[in-house]
């Protein structure tokens, strides 16, 4: 006899930041606009509301593809759906995190010591607590100052073969420090996941995730819905 799985069986948590004109983005001008263009016109002869939208690749919760930074290299439509609904890890360095904290591979090593070795084919979180202030775009860009993972780190986290990297930032990595995260991870054909949303909501092993991008053909960047699936 087969046993069976029930959706019940599960809480379900939404990792995504919902788009809005005010939502922070890179360069700090309107990254998403959302704009009005039929409402239920009496006149016609079916009622409907729709609308256009107008937004960056990169905005929001989002994920890049390797291609964001490397001619030749995978687009968001190479990615498969076994890379994007895997095992999640959340490493939590929101007690000592500030805006110029970096995950660092002590960090990871604790990590480890206390949960066992991250596991291969796994996505990867790092919750900062920096999301508090997502509300406050000017905050949250806060001039491309704000807490990220090292380069070290980063490293270690290819050598355990991670499928793909998360922060609750703007980036995993800030433009003072060249943008190392970026080079390493996506070199290595992984993803980087952006703006990642409730993640204190998730243990720190035994959940899982799940990366739904946009599916644009040869997309560097697009918007997603990030889910954790966690069992009761």
């Amino acid at each position: 006899m087969h046993s069976t799985i029930s959706l019940k069986d599960f809480t379900f948590i939404d990792l995504t930041h919902a788009l809005v004109l005010e939502t922070p983005s890179w360069n700090g001008s309107c990254g998403f606009e959302h704009t009005l263009r039929d409402d239920y016109d009496p006149s016609a002869p079916y009622q409907f509301r729709t609308y256009d939208i107008h937004m960056q690749a990169g905005i929001g919760t989002h994920m890049d593809a390797p291609s964001h930074c490397y001619p030749g290299g995978r687009s968001i439509t190479d990615l498969n759906l076994n890379e994007c609904i895997t095992p999640c890890v959340v490493i939590n360095v929101s007690p000592q995190s500030h805006e110029r904290y970096s995950l660092s591979r002590q960090d990871l090593e604790t990590f480890e010591a206390q949960h066992g070795d991250i596991p291969p084919g796994c996505f990867v979180i790092v919750y900062t607590g920096w999301d508090q202030h997502w509300n406050d775009p000017e905050k949250y860009r806060n001039n491309h100052v704000f807490p990220s993972i090292s380069k070290e780190a980063a490293s270690l986290l290819l050598e355990r073969q991670i499928v793909g990297l998360g922060i609750d930032t703007l980036s995993p990595d800030r433009p003072e420090d060249g943008f190392p995260v970026h080079q390493l991870i996506l070199s290595a054909g992984k993803f980087i996941v952006e703006n990642v949303a409730n993640a204190s909501q998730l243990p720190p092993i035994g959940a899982y995730s799940l990366a739904l991008p946009i599916k644009i053909q040869g997309g560097t960047e697009a918007p997603l819905r990030l889910v954790g699936v966690v069992k009761k």
